[in-house]
């Protein structure tokens, strides 16, 4: 039997509690989806902002790139928090944390009181990453884990598809201050829910010592320490942070996130103003086409953690079918440059939405690849490395969009990267981890 650490099945477990892995997830994807919308509000409402206070393109890339730095600044804290105080409790911390900072965005009325709200949500959805995946990642089967990364994922794009359907309709009826109250406040009732559903339940028995030996997997039970593994921290010892910064796996994950992470904030944050100023759509309009979008973004999440999955099943090994995924999420980014040049909106719109899908199946890739090469007490500080390179790059992007915005009005060189990105990044990923082999992770504990 494992440790409670490990995340591993426990033999005792009911069946009640094998199908309360999938409400964990539901939770998890639900954190995903709030979390998405309070991050992407203000570029839907961006043109009604850029009017009441006369923002200029720098302007507002100072405040959605303030939000960037503040997440990369606070990732490897956040990291350890959750490694340290584990999910039970860090995760509805962190939610009520970012709803708080969401609602003051209501409150604010110049530039720099965006700026502070935006840091805050920034410091505070930093937890978000490395809760989630360390959930799955202690409460799931390495076999389960890509599916389980993919549906995640579709959090975070569920989120972006519901925010342009329901944003214009609040702010149009209500404005734009009450807007951010509302949605900032869904984060609370969240909160309620993982409280009220994620206990310690006496049925299950306390896990063994972490010295006891794991049993091999096919003897082992479908079902998971769920409960346990998610209302108490972990008991074993954490590593140093110098053992994970010399390890080259680590680089590589950030290495990827370095190179990726920037495309899907720069299409996050500045894709309502591209539909704005190339294709004059507005607040009214735009909502249903980045809803389109971002559902073929859920799509590419749930394919590209189905793909990993099927591959396997078919005698596909864990290094190839890993890899051979992440290959097909670069190659389809790489038409994303045809959005500029088409004539209809609706074209463009059906590119961009393909190049979200594609980076949502590397994306999951990544964060898979995350748990196949660690052990679940390391894949906090991990992701959050990751994360923090990741939001740097992404600051960095956002800035060079405003400036690149405001002296040439073209968009293209941010489109030629976004283009190649992925393969780079799969080229690192190639150097550095030349063979993913998932008993290292164990061996690591």
């Amino acid at each position: 039997m494992a440790t409670e650490a490990s995340g591993a099945p426990a033999r005792d477990a009911s069946p009640a509690l094998s199908a309360f892995r999938w409400v964990l997830l539901a939770l998890v994807v639900l954190a995903g989806a709030l979390n998405y919308v309070d991050r992407q509000i203000i570029a839907l409402l961006k043109p009604v902002l850029s009017e009441e206070f006369a923002w200029t393109d720098r302007d507002y890339a100072h405040i959605v790139s303030a939000f960037q730095f503040a997440s990369a600044a606070a990732y490897v804290g956040a990291g350890w928090f959750i490694d340290r105080i584990g999910v039970r409790w860090g995760y509805p911390i962190a939610v009520i944390a970012w709803s708080i900072a969401a609602m003051a965005h209501g409150a604010a009325r110049s530039v720099f009181q965006f700026i502070v709200a935006r840091v805050v949500l920034g410091a505070t959805e930093a937890a978000q990453t490395p809760a989630a995946v360390k959930t799955l990642a202690e409460n799931f089967a390495p076999r389960e884990r890509s599916l389980a990364m993919g549906i995640m994922n579709c959090g975070a794009n569920m989120g972006a598809v519901v925010t342009p359907l329901i944003v214009p309709m609040l702010a149009l009826s209500l404005g734009w201050r009450t807007t951010f109250f509302v949605t900032g406040a869904a984060g609370f009732v969240w909160a309620v829910l993982w409280f009220t559903l994620v206990r310690k339940p006496s049925r299950v028995s306390e896990p063994p010592p972490p010295s006891t030996v794991e049993a091999p997997d096919h003897v082992q039970s479908e079902t998971e320490s769920v409960v346990v593994a998610a209302s108490t921290p972990s008991r074993v010892p954490l590593v140093p942070w110098s053992v994970l910064l010399r390890d080259r796996r680590t680089w590589a994950i950030a290495g990827v996130k370095l190179i990726v992470d920037p495309v899907w904030w720069f299409l996050l944050f500045w894709l309502p103003d591209f539909m704005h100023r190339v294709f004059q759509l507005d607040l009214r309009t735009f909502g249903p086409p980045l809803a389109v979008i971002y559902t073929m973004a859920m799509l590419g999440s749930l394919a590209g953690g189905a793909l990993p999955t099927w591959l396997m099943r078919k005698g596909v090994v864990l290094n190839a079918a890993r890899k051979s995924s992440l290959l097909t999420g670069a190659i389809l980014v790489t038409p994303m440059p045809l959005a500029l040049i088409v004539p209809e909106y609706w074209q463009a719109m059906l590119i961009v939405g393909f190049t979200l899908a594609a980076h949502q199946v590397f994306s999951v890739n990544v964060f898979s690849l995350t748990t196949d090469l660690f052990h679940p007490t390391r894949v906090g500080r991990v992701i959050g490395i990751g994360a923090l390179v990741g939001n740097l790059a992404g600051f960095a992007m956002l800035e060079i969009t405003g400036w690149v915005l405001e002296r040439t009005g073209s968009y293209w060189p941010m489109f030629l990267y976004c283009a190649s990105a992925y393969l780079v990044g799969l080229l690192l990923i190639q150097l550095l981890v030349p063979k993913i082999d998932a008993q290292d992770a164990e061996r690591a504990a």
